[in-house]
């Protein structure tokens, strides 16, 4: 299920509204129960035989804080004594130590298990093949299937336990509160990946306003309309491109700009979707996007793009390897080896290890040149312009289905390829009136518009109506459209 479904538009949404509006003064907790349950049936939609893993994690990661913060292999105390206060700052005990290592080693295994075993074996069997070692070959007889979500739920997971072990977070001691936390369907298979500590209070106390819901449905209707009016359409673009067997250069380009545009507009579509839903049921989320292609260097980007996630591996992968505190070649390293990782976070493909690779170089090389190197020194216009190039180009490895084919789209992209005579064929389709249309209009919010953000602060009535307005459009359209998939589903 996704939200921009009839599904959930007409069926779910306003049953869990409305179960959760009817508790009305019930104890928080019965609410945050409410959440948990309209969390697992949109979860287990789809894949209910992956239900049992969210709650299997859920629940060891909640007796792994309660380890933690009692310092204590005796479950009767963990469970029955409650947490009053943070846990101290200082050395860790070798309880505490290896309470925190079964956490994160067993949410890594579970999503290195079910997201790169694949990955793993067919990379092992195509190097020993081409060494000639076809007798190494690894043989399964059987696929892993990705669960929904995995890699979003396993980080705000491991972002509890390791603030916990920290002393930044208090261990919670009901497990309803936590797994209301995991499960809660606004956030749940496609973020924003929130912190734990950001939400621990608004988990026990929160309040439901008419202003918080209005900006909710604000929210709500602006993603929706990002989605279904700009997203698809550049989808259909770039699908078109990215899946011919031929493609001219002008096409090859435009077919990128789609995608560029289309992964934009899906995934902060979305997230504006779970930032609105978040506030019609009391909850305030924190921004993941920011105009990211109006940046003026890649640093500048991931202060812009999926903000939670580069949060997350600032926090929790590149600080504790050192950050920028033992040197810079060490600190080169760091960023690097932090995108790499990044990269492989969203697929098991090579494709994304080297778009990891790229993001994690530029970065190394712009702290290299400080703020008195030639790229810093460009105007604004150009520094824009330059950095939307990289990251376009970038994309082109995280849409191509492989290496081969990214770098024979590439070729297409720079003239180094030979378009077949059928490859004229496809103008017929990239450039029809309603797609130059969707790519103008997407340009103009991209690079003029405001963010729903902060257009969404102070809801007047004409804010209102075109809200509603968009919100109506989208709708219409969504009823007549076929093409609806959600990029950030396969990560």
């Amino acid at each position: 299920m996704v939200f921009s479904s009839h599904i959930f538009v007409y069926y779910f949404l306003p049953l869990a509204l409305l179960g959760y509006y009817a508790l009305g003064r019930a104890p928080q907790r019965w609410r945050n129960g409410w959440l948990i349950l309209t969390g697992y049936t949109f979860y287990g939609w789809a894949e209910p035989r992956f239900m049992p893993l969210m709650f299997a994690t859920t629940f060891v990661d909640w007796l792994v804080s309660l380890i933690i913060a009692h310092d204590t292999w005796l479950f009767w105390r963990v469970l029955r004594q409650p947490v009053t206060q943070l846990p101290h700052r200082g050395p860790r005990t070798r309880t505490q130590r290896r309470a925190i290592l079964i956490s994160v080693l067993l949410n890594l295994a579970t999503l290195g298990f079910f997201k790169y075993f694949n990955f793993g074996t067919e990379s092992y069997n195509s190097l020993v093949q081409a060494l000639g070692l076809q007798h190494a070959q690894f043989d399964t007889f059987f696929r892993v299937v990705l669960p929904l979500g995995i890699s979003f739920y396993t980080f705000q997971a491991l972002s509890y336990t390791i603030d916990v072990y920290r002393g930044e977070a208090e261990a919670m001691s009901n497990f309803i509160d936590f797994s209301c936390f995991v499960s809660m369907f606004p956030h749940l298979v496609a973020g924003p990946i929130l912190k734990f500590s950001f939400l621990a209070e608004q988990l026990k106390y929160r309040r439901l306003t008419s202003d918080k819901f209005a900006r909710g449905v604000a929210f709500f209707m602006l993603g929706l309309a990002k989605k279904i009016l700009l997203a698809n359409p550049c989808g259909k673009i770039a699908d078109v491109a990215f899946n011919a067997g031929s493609v001219g250069t002008l096409d090859a380009w435009f077919g990128s700009i789609g995608y560029a545009f289309q992964i934009y507009f899906d995934f902060s579509g979305y997230s504006d979707m779970a930032i609105g839903l978040g506030l019609m049921f009391g909850f305030v989320f924190a921004k993941n996007f920011d105009s990211p292609y109006r940046s003026e260097s890649i640093t500048d980007f991931w202060r812009r793009w999926h903000i939670s996630l580069s949060t997350w591996l600032r926090e929790y992968l590149y600080v504790p390897l050192g950050g920028n505190r033992r040197g810079t070649r060490r600190t080169y390293f760091n960023l690097v080896l932090t995108m790499l990782l990044g990269g492989l976070w969203h697929g098991a493909s090579w494709n994304f290890v080297i778009w990891g690779g790229l993001h994690g170089g530029m970065l190394a090389f712009e702290r290299s040149q400080g703020r008195e190197g030639f790229y810093h020194n460009l105007p604004r216009p150009l520094r824009i312009a330059f950095t939307f190039l990289i990251v376009l180009l970038g994309w082109v490895f995280f849409r191509a289905a492989d290496l081969p084919r990214a770098l024979a789209y590439f070729a297409s992209m720079f003239g180094l390829g030979h378009a077949l005579p059928g490859a004229a064929l496809l103008g017929g389709i990239l450039y029809k009136p309603y797609y130059l249309l969707s790519i103008a209009t997407a340009a103009l919010v991209v690079w003029a518009g405001k963010q729903t953000w902060d257009w969404t602060q102070r809801m007047t009535l004409p804010k209102t109506a075109l809200c509603f307005a968009l919100g109506w459009l989208a709708l219409v359209v969504l009823a007549t459209q076929e093409y609806n998939p959600f990029i950030y589903f396969i990560f």
